[in-house]
């Protein structure tokens, strides 16, 4: 007679149920889990398996490497070719601009000592590198990959190849935080390239500027270009900060001028940090007030 589809006479059964041992086994891994991630003792085992395997992994991701190696070096050959090419039209610009950028260096130190005036303002330039954001979501902050050994100073502007994107706030020996020039708590003196009208320019968030305390009937336009004055003692004068995009001037006293930056200011990673040679000349100190005459006694 069949047994096949009937169950085994209890007579055969030998250990626990199979419920059972799974439920065991389950418990078994579930301990080990624990005790591993708490007392870690499985990490040996772990690395001595991974050193084990590593030339079976290599040897297993080797053809898909070469393939993908391959089509990346011929990518970027046909990539590098036109940047080349590019490249080589921008240095013929880049060369002519700096010749006659030399002429106007020139002429203007000629001219400078026909006024009697001092020398122009000597800067101090150190290149950077952008490597992660501030650890404050709230913050629109950076950290770069020079600090106070390669002689970055606090109050450094921080730009790239479009304009001014942000300043050194915070100096360590080996690194810098720079804050954006969208954060909120950033503060630019800037002026009007047209007509050298001055103001200051603030961060509002969300990649826009405000130039704030202008009044309603001052002469910005939209389109105009903002740059640095100067006049803080602290950044070089000219360096292009932002383009006026609207101006409200229903408001009372002053206008509400909307302004975005001419540089991506969270979209770049290679820097160069402008600051002044030698620092400005002190303010001068302002004068005592005089005092107050005594009565003559009677």
């Amino acid at each position: 007679m069949s047994l096949a589809g009937h169950p085994s006479p209890p007579i055969f059964k030998q250990g626990p149920t199979p419920l059972v041992r799974l439920l065991v086994l389950v418990s078994v891994c579930l301990a080990m889990l624990v005790a591993d991630l708490k007392f870690r003792y499985l990490e040996v085992v772990r690395q001595a398996l991974s050193v084990a395997t590593w030339p079976l992994q290599m040897a297993a991701a080797a053809p898909a490497d070469f393939v993908r190696n391959a089509a990346v070096y011929f990518g970027t050959l046909v990539e590098v070719q036109k940047d080349n090419a590019a490249l080589r039209g921008r240095e013929l610009e880049a060369a002519q601009r700096l010749l006659r950028f030399e002429q106007l260096e020139e002429e203007n130190r000629r001219l400078r000592g026909l006024l009697d005036m001092g020398p122009a303002v000597a800067a101090k330039s150190i290149a950077a590198e952008i490597l992660y954001d501030a650890p404050d979501p709230f913050d629109l902050k950076v950290i770069l990959n020079r600090g106070s050994q390669h002689g970055v100073e606090a109050g450094m502007a921080v730009v790239n190849e479009q304009g001014m994107i942000g300043q050194v706030t915070r100096v360590y020996p080996v690194q810098a935080e720079v804050t954006l020039l969208t954060d909120k708590d950033q503060a630019v003196p800037v002026q009007v390239a047209r007509n050298g009208l001055r103001g200051v320019l603030a961060g509002a968030g969300q990649g826009r500027l405000e130039l704030r305390f202008t009044l309603s009937g001052a002469d910005v336009r939209v389109g105009d270009r903002l740059v640095t004055s100067g006049l803080d003692g602290l950044f070089l004068a000219g360096l292009p900060v932002a383009d006026v995009v609207s101006v409200d001037r229903d408001a009372q006293t002053f206008a509400v001028i909307v302004c975005e930056p001419v540089a991506g200011v969270e979209r770049t990673t290679q820097v160069r940090l402008l600051g002044r040679a030698e620092p400005p000349p002190p303010r001068p100190a302002p004068e005592p007030e005089p005092e107050p005459r005594k009565g003559l006694k009677g």
